[in-house]
């Protein structure tokens, strides 16, 4: 049996891979329906929601408290902290060196991106009641 702690760290690491699974089928999806260009912003729109998400999930995994509840817990802090700053880092990057060709794509794969670790973890929530097979 894995220690509470390792299965924590792979967990998340789980849904980020989901999460990247999921993006890549929706920027192809909107590079079929509408073209490259929507697909780029699409893409653009993914990597501004994936790369401070896969910076949480990395510095949060290194976050090792033990019995010091209050060092665990400022580790998530910072981690979430840094998080913030890259997501407002890249928006300002993304406006400012490649301002999106269509704002709607990347918006909307912007806010799927921040809505898959919820989505992806409540999919995931086990059951107090058992299922019918």
């Amino acid at each position: 049996m894995k220690h509470p702690v390792n299965r924590r760290r792979t967990l998340g690491w789980r849904l980020l891979r989901l999460e990247v699974l999921v993006m890549f089928a929706l920027v192809a999806t909107f590079t079929i329906l509408w073209g490259l260009e929507v697909g780029l912003s699409a893409l653009s729109g993914t990597l501004v929601g994936l790369l401070p998400q896969t910076f949480f999930v990395w510095r949060s995994s290194l976050a090792r408290g033990g019995r010091q509840a209050h060092r665990f817990v400022m580790n998530l802090y910072r981690a979430e902290a840094g998080k913030f700053g890259l997501t407002v880092a890249l928006l300002a990057v993304v406006f400012v060196v490649v301002p999106p060709s269509n704002p709607i794509s990347f918006f909307s794969a912007y806010v799927a991106t921040h809505l898959m670790p919820w989505l992806a973890a409540w999919l995931r929530r086990e059951r107090s009641t058992p299922q019918p097979r």
